[in-house]
């Protein structure tokens, strides 16, 4: 395997304002393409005055067709982007992203059919605006053909119109909310350049709680009282409502009465008047979900601090791998919903990626993408195979022929660390369900997780505060 993938070539470029190491296979030229990206200082540059504008100025706004793919040398470079928070509210998972992305391109030694890999870490910062710049930067300036993954679900909504505008097919996003997929199917031959999601939409998943609550209620485990009082609160973007209002109308189905909603900024870490709010309403149970570690985090600290006493729903705390060591003893009787590490693969990953980066992997964030990422690069050696070429045309074909039908998936047996298997015949989520894509109902004690739900995976009864 090739050694000193990971240094930064020529020097550390700018991607969406903040400076990234631009992965090459080995010390070469830059493509005419790539060679003007917004780069870092050379030796003898001065930097920039305190308070200098260091953005990336935005794309023209004139319309830009797609870039004609002359065939390609064998032996060019082939350029794919990994789109995450790499800086921002949500940089732990961009840190959990980038390694992962790593572990995987360096499996394959940087080369597909003969092709050195070139991976660009595109900053979303999780916010849309600047991940479109970024984005379309990386293709225009960056010559970025293919892209995989990405953590925000408005990020995904804004950049679809990015693969749109430029035909570069994108795989594995995570942004999960409905209206990707309401935009998707609104016109598939445009918007099917968002080809697939690493994170099917709220509602398929959140509808897991509720039935651990419903059969813990009839089994006696779990007694709210005969009102079953429960309110909602979440971060104020796509994936935060779409998670909201969608355990929202699932509880009223099953018999709750939901008496508040709060939203917030993605950015928030003071909740105390939010929660004395909860705990004047008496509510049973809150439910809601963040991802921005810092803002759920101290959310659940300062829910224990104020006594809130109802049970709390999570979805989320578990994303990076020191979620414990940022609330403590304050996540206990949290319920949550992430996979697990079960399996050989994924125990020998967890010790990889620990080794590399010194960090506890979540396999929410770090093992879907290392997933996905493994995915996108079959995809990648499938296209290149069936179409005698690696570009962003055959890619998006391969998608269709092989990916949207359901003949091209990744397993377990493949190498798949988290899920048994991720198929897309129904796109542009993943199947969901047992053997597929799902994820098991988590409570927290003490840093452990125990799983409530489903029966077959059940460990214990569902605990309230105070029992």
């Amino acid at each position: 395997m090739r050694q000193g993938l990971t240094r930064p070539w020529p020097a550390p470029q700018h991607i969406g304002g903040d400076v990234h190491e631009v992965q090459a296979p080995c010390p070469r030229r830059r493509p005419a393409a790539a060679r003007h990206l917004h780069r870092g200082l050379r030796p003898g540059e001065n930097a920039a005055e305190p308070g200098a504008n260091t953005q990336p100025e935005a794309p023209a706004e004139e319309e830009v067709e797609a870039p004609a793919e002359a065939p390609a040398a064998e032996g060019e470079p082939f350029v794919v982007g990994i789109l995450g928070p790499f800086t921002g509210p949500s940089a732990r998972n961009g840190e959990e992203f980038r390694n992962s992305a790593e572990m995987a391109f360096e499996a394959i030694d940087y080369n597909i059919c003969g092709r050195p890999i070139e991976v660009l870490y595109v900053d979303s910062q999780s916010d849309p605006e600047k991940a479109t710049r970024a984005y379309e930067e990386a293709i225009v300036q960056g010559g970025m053909q293919a892209a995989a993954i990405n953590w925000h679900s408005s990020v995904s909504v804004a950049v679809m119109e990015i693969t749109a505008k430029y035909q570069v097919p994108h795989f594995f996003g995570f942004g999960a909310t409905e209206v990707v997929n309401e935009k998707f199917a609104s016109d598939q031959e445009k918007y099917g350049y968002w080809a697939t999601k690493g994170w099917p939409t709220p509602d398929k998943l959140s509808q897991n709680y509720v039935t651990a609550l419903e059969e813990a209620i009839s089994l006696g485990e779990f007694d709210p009282g005969e009102e079953k009082v429960a309110a909602i609160y979440g971060e104020d973007s796509d994936w935060g409502r779409s998670f909201g209002e969608g355990i929202a109308g699932q509880l009223e189905a099953a018999g709750w009465t939901i008496v508040d909603r709060q939203y917030f900024s993605l950015e928030q870490t003071e909740f105390y008047a939010l929660l004395n709010r909860f705990k004047e309403q008496e509510v049973d149970l809150i439910a809601g979900t963040s991802t921005s570690a810092p803002s759920l985090s101290a959310f659940i600290k300062q829910a224990d601090e104020v006594g809130l006493g109802s049970l709390i729903i999570a979805d989320g705390l578990g994303w990076v791998g020191e979620w414990y060591e940022l609330t403590g003893a304050a996540s206990n009787y949290v319920i949550d919903q992430i996979p697990g590490w079960t399996t050989e693969a994924s125990l020998a990953f967890v010790d990889a990626f620990k080794a590399r980066s010194g960090l506890d992997p979540s396999p929410s964030s770090a093992g879907l993408a290392f997933d996905g990422t493994n995915f996108f690069i079959k995809v990648m050696q499938t296209a290149c195979a069936d179409h005698g070429e690696l570009s962003s045309a055959s890619i998006f074909q391969t998608v269709q022929d092989k990916v949207w039908t359901g003949e091209l998936t990744y397993t377990a047996e493949e190498g798949a660390i988290v899920m048994s298997e991720y198929n897309f015949s129904e796109p542009p989520d993943p199947l969901v369900g047992a053997g597929y894509y799902t994820f098991p109902v988590l409570q927290y004690f003490d840093g452990q997780p125990v799983t409530i739900w489903p029966p077959e995976f059940k460990q214990d009864v569902i605990k309230t505060p105070g029992n």
